[in-house]
């Protein structure tokens, strides 16, 4: 069994003829030590396992809370207000959802937010510009998420406004949405870009050309700016979910006038 105890490190001399199952130092039954240690350890790492699932299925339940949180009293003119505002989101929604990116490509970038969005395109170019060449090149697209983004936790977390954290999720769909043209574009640059030229008239100027080219991928073009479109599409339809639900609990909570 063992040649060496295990508990006081006695060393069994070969010629000793004493049962091998028993140290004869200090009388421990190896079989049994051996089957308390096995049984320890099973102890552990069950407690362990218990511990780290309580704790998961608490921060599950925490984010599930802040998500869906209501208020115990609403007032129903903000109430109102959010339901026409929904409604206007679910509209627009449904008109950049139906938007064409590749026999229409311009027809997204006509819209108003493509102003705004432009504005944080531009911005990101210049956050990310430390960061090297091919970042500030990326940095445009990154610019245009990050900050949909930085609104929606800003609602749910600092405000614990989850209606707004819903427009502000929107918000990253549309603009998620409205990268797929330009991606799609980085092959026949086409597109008339900021400036009044193309990428075709300026080497180098039309990001996701760059990128694409930088990573060995501009063959795949039309397949990574379709995961944008789809990407976009399912963002602005779990926002839509999201706002309907709550207000329907906050509809139940409404206060009276």
């Amino acid at each position: 069994m063992y040649t060496t105890c295990p508990k006081c490190k006695y060393e069994r001399q070969v010629d000793e003829k004493s049962n091998q199952d028993i140290c004869p130092a200090c009388g421990i039954v190896f079989s049994k030590w051996m089957k308390q240690q096995f049984s320890t350890q099973t102890s552990k790492s069950v407690a362990k396992h218990k511990r780290e699932s309580s704790n998961t299925s608490r921060l599950i339940n925490q984010f599930s809370s802040s998500l869906f949180f209501v208020e115990d009293k609403v007032n129903p003119f903000v109430f109102y207000g959010r339901t026409l505002v929904l409604i206007g989101l679910a509209v627009w929604g449904w008109q950049f959802i139906n938007m064409d990116f590749i026999n229409n490509p311009t027809e997204i970038g006509n819209s108003f937010l493509h102003r705004i969005n432009l504005v944080f395109h531009e911005a990101g170019h210049f956050i990310f510009m430390p960061f090297g060449w091919f970042m500030t090149k990326l940095g445009g697209t990154l610019g245009q998420l990050l900050m949909p983004i930085i609104v929606m936790l800003t609602f749910l977390i600092k405000s614990k406004n989850n209606f707004g954290a819903s427009v502000g999720l929107w918000w990253l769909g549309q603009s998620t949405m409205e990268c797929a043209p330009y991606i799609d574009d980085a092959y026949n640059q086409q597109l008339i870009l900021l400036g009044g030229v193309t990428g075709a008239d300026r080497p180098g100027y039309h990001d996701w050309n760059a990128i694409l080219i930088d990573i060995g991928k501009l063959e795949s073009h039309r397949e990574i700016a379709s995961a944008f479109d789809t990407v976009g599409l399912v963002l602005i339809m779990t926002s839509l979910v999201w706002g309907s639900y709550l207000l329907y609990k906050q509809y139940k909570n409404l206060d009276s006038i």
